[in-house]
């Protein structure tokens, strides 16, 4: 591999002695550490329905002989019924001492057209100190961070008695199906006080970021029929509106005049304390020029704090093979995030609500709920709050910066609700140009490197928590 960019990956001034000799260390383990991500980028592990499953075995066996190879005690592949196959590696904890879990994924999106792409999406290649494939971000990145500071720190936690715990999923892409019955069953050997979960995204490059909340979900399917078959819309057309023109008459009520969301019961956040500039929103989402952007208020507050309805998906007949009939019966998909402090049956209430309510009498209208996850808020006195940033500005040389997160990650309610005594920290090795699900997902090498040693710093730190006796 080539070597991290140096103005991003150089030692902050004044560090200590102890960080400097560890960053050392970790200089040396990086090249084996970056082949290794580049050997799972090259794993189709795409756990979708429909989609091949032996790569997702390999990528588990992959993750695995990792772990062992990184010194945990215990490691093994474990699924529930209908689940796909996860790792979990063990070094447990002294009497008295605390255990820390930390969590990552194995699988990836699907790619999308691989036209679109610069390079082969499962073929890693490394452009101007980033490393661009499908999951070299999001979120193998995530994995490969725990394997180094366990290559980095390992020894020393085993030394002190500190316990961990690596849990490596393999369908959260395809949203956690069995991620509840699986924490469940295998809950004598999850247990931690601490837990890090590695999936979320830095604030920029050279700034860290600790996520302290993140936005629910709820989505659902929306038809709207209009005839019972598709008819000549010369013969026909005029009395009946065809069922794509009231779908879409429909869906324009969800949204006001501003592109705020227009569903009556919703609930907003607090607005957050810090604020983005409007030119690195534009370019990091791609916003094409001279296009307004939707919504009032601070830029954060709209990411972070309020709901945000996006229709992800319909069904109609394409353009290329569009005919003159009258379309009978169209559906969409519809994907609303919420804010935390929002309940997701509440929401899911209201949107169907809203839908029955605008519902044209010129068509049959039918929903179908589906997904709903739980928002999160940190809690902001916790000792591990304290420990992380303590951490992140030992190794980028600068104070973290407490973010929202417009995604979700429906899963941290389940292991707060399942594990009530641990503390959830949520860390990431994404920047806002890693294009995380998109085309040409990349990882910053010099960002991950620094993110590797303040998991270590971090680990090293875990003691002064405390264990569950």
């Amino acid at each position: 591999m080539n070597s991290p960019d140096p103005a991003t990956s150089a030692a902050p001034a004044g560090d200590s002695e102890e960080v400097a000799a560890l960053r050392a260390r970790l200089e040396a383990l990086l090249p084996a550490a970056v082949d290794d991500l580049r050997d799972l980028v090259r794993i189709p592990s795409v756990a979708f329905p429909g989609y091949d499953r032996e790569p997702v075995r390999r990528s588990a066996e992959a993750v695995a002989a990792l772990l062992r190879d990184a010194g945990m005690a215990e490691v093994a592949i474990e699924s529930v019924e209908g689940g796909s196959p996860a790792v979990i590696g063990r070094t447990p904890a002294a009497e008295g001492r605390p255990t820390v879990m930390l969590y990552a994924h194995h699988d990836v999106q699907p790619t999308g057209d691989v036209e679109d792409w610069t390079s082969a999406p499962f073929e890693p290649v490394e452009r101007e100190g980033r490393l661009y494939g499908r999951g070299a971000a999001d979120d193998k990145a995530g994995v490969m961070a725990h394997v180094t500071a366990l290559r980095l720190v390992g020894e020393e936690l085993a030394a002190d008695g500190i316990g961990v715990t690596v849990f490596v999923e393999g369908e959260e892409e395809a949203g956690s199906p069995t991620f509840r019955p699986f924490i469940e069953a295998f809950r004598d050997r999850l247990e931690a006080d601490l837990i890090i979960v590695a999936d979320s995204a830095n604030w920029a490059v050279g700034t860290p970021a600790l996520t302290t909340s993140l936005r629910g979900v709820v989505d659902l399917v929306v038809e709207v029929r209009a005839l019972e078959h598709a008819v000549h819309s010369g013969l026909f057309g005029g009395p009946v509106l065809d069922a794509l023109t009231q779908l879409s008459r429909l869906l324009a009520t969800l949204h006001d005049e501003n592109g705020e969301v227009a569903v009556e019961g919703l609930t907003r956040a607090a607005d957050p304390t810090v604020e983005m500039e409007e030119a690195d929103y534009r370019r990091d989402a791609g916003v094409v020029d001279g296009a307004e952007l939707s919504g009032v208020g601070p830029l954060t507050a709209r990411l972070w704090a309020r709901p945000a309805l996006s229709v992800i998906g319909i069904d109609a007949p394409s353009v290329r093979d569009a005919s003159n009939t009258l379309v009978p019966v169209s559906r969409a998909k519809v994907s609303l995030r919420i804010p935390p402090g929002e309940d997701p049956d509440a929401a899911m209430a209201a949107l169907v609500a809203h839908l029955e309510r605008y519902a044209p009498a010129t068509a049959q209208v039918t929903v179908r709920e589906g997904e709903k996850g739980k928002p999160y808020s940190a809690r902001q006195d916790a000792p591990s709050m304290d420990l992380a940033r303590s951490a992140f500005a030992r190794a980028w040389g600068t104070d973290a910066v407490d973010t929202g997160l417009g995604g979700s990650i429906p899963f941290i309610a389940d292991l707060l609700e399942v594990f009530p005594g641990a503390e959830v920290l949520v860390t990431g090795v994404e920047d806002p140009e890693s294009r995380a699900h998109g085309v040409d997902e990349s990882l910053h090498l010099g960002e991950f490197a620094k993110v590797c040693l303040a998991e270590a710093l971090l680990l090293r730190g875990a003691g002064v928590l405390g264990g569950r006796g």
